[in-house]
């Protein structure tokens, strides 16, 4: 049986979140601004991504992957991020016809800070 790896599990969900969120803005959020939505996720989260690796190695940061083996309480608590991006996909629901840029932004940040986490744990081995 082949096991996944629980920090690129934690990646992909948060990467369907984002994807939710996205469809959900751009149905009920202002018209015309689906293609701004998928620009700003991908630009933000490939951004955090590499700058915050930059700049950890600038600064000789060596942060663990966010779920471990040495805490298992780690996973629990990663799991909110999937958690809070797929619960902000129903606020364009509640409140349609607004710009949801800034909510955009900060799931794609969260996305990053995932995808990071992924990166770390398969270098890690």
């Amino acid at each position: 049986m082949i096991r996944i790896e629980p920090n690129l599990l934690l990646a992909v969900t948060t990467g369907v979140g984002v994807a939710l969120l996205i469809t959900t803005a751009s149905v009920f959020g202002e018209p015309g601004a689906g293609l701004k939505y998928v620009l700003l996720a991908l630009v933000c989260s490939v951004g955090f991504v590499v700058l915050n690796g930059f700049w950890s190695r600038r600064r000789g940061w060596n942060r663990p992957p966010m779920i471990h083996a040495e805490a298992a309480t780690t996973a629990v608590w990663a799991s909110l991020f999937p958690l809070m991006v797929i619960l902000s996909a129903a606020v364009p629901l509640i409140f349609p016809g607004h710009d949801y840029g800034l909510l955009v932004l900060i799931a794609a940040i969260w996305l990053g800070s995932t995808v990071e986490s992924a990166l770390k744990a398969r270098q890690a081995g």
